[in-house]
């Protein structure tokens, strides 16, 4: 008996890795090679491509397609309806299919992405970083970014918890919902203690 929940309407594929804890739920697509973590919850109408690695305790909204070439580390949010692609130039005359055309896309540990945010591949999204609802990322995001608009632009940090960091005159900033400290030198953001 499997130890993750799938609805009746969800396709799960051959050769696919889920793991414990995991819920599935209605609509959705695994397909072959896909392989997704512990404690993770998929929503409805997720598609999780071919040799897509996700990892624990990852919350996938509705309406989100992870294609080949992404790859999820733990504790990455990725909110309704936001877009990966793989492929830096699609044309339908002249059809890129296979792995070898995909460009490789990295989300970080705790990286949370916004509704309808669009993710052009190619990029590393940072660990922890937020990047905000309708915005499109076009190149790699720092650790604890707060990134909003189009192109994407970093606007401020924030704590691993989501809590906009504010910084001192030495650079230091605390989190109180986490009780976690952080310094920020030359455009880098790093966990203080």
């Amino acid at each position: 008996m499997a130890d993750y929940k799938v609805h009746p309407t969800a396709v799960v594929d051959d050769n696919v890795e889920i793991g414990k804890g995991t819920s599935i739920w209605h609509y959705s697509h695994i397909q072959p090679g896909a392989k997704i973590g512990e404690k993770c919850t998929l929503g409805q109408n997720v598609n999780v491509a071919n040799n897509v690695v996700i990892g624990n305790f990852c919350k996938i909204q509705n309406n989100v397609s992870v294609y080949e070439g992404v790859t999820l580390e733990d504790y990455v949010f990725c909110g309704p309806s936001m877009v990966f692609t793989n492929i830096l130039v699609p044309k339908c005359k002249y059809p890129q299919r296979g792995s070898e055309f995909y460009v490789n896309t990295l989300v970080r540990e705790g990286a949370s992405i916004g509704a309808n945010a669009t993710i052009v591949c190619g990029t590393t999204v940072g660990r922890h970083c937020l990047i905000g609802a309708g915005a499109v990322v076009v190149k790699d995001v720092p650790d604890y970014a707060l990134v909003v608009g189009n192109p994407g632009r970093v606007i401020g940090w924030v704590s691993e918890a989501g809590e906009r960091l504010q910084f001192d005159s030495e650079g230091k900033a605390h989190c109180s919902k986490s009780g976690k400290n952080y310094i920020l030198k030359d455009g880098i953001v790093k966990e203080s203690n």
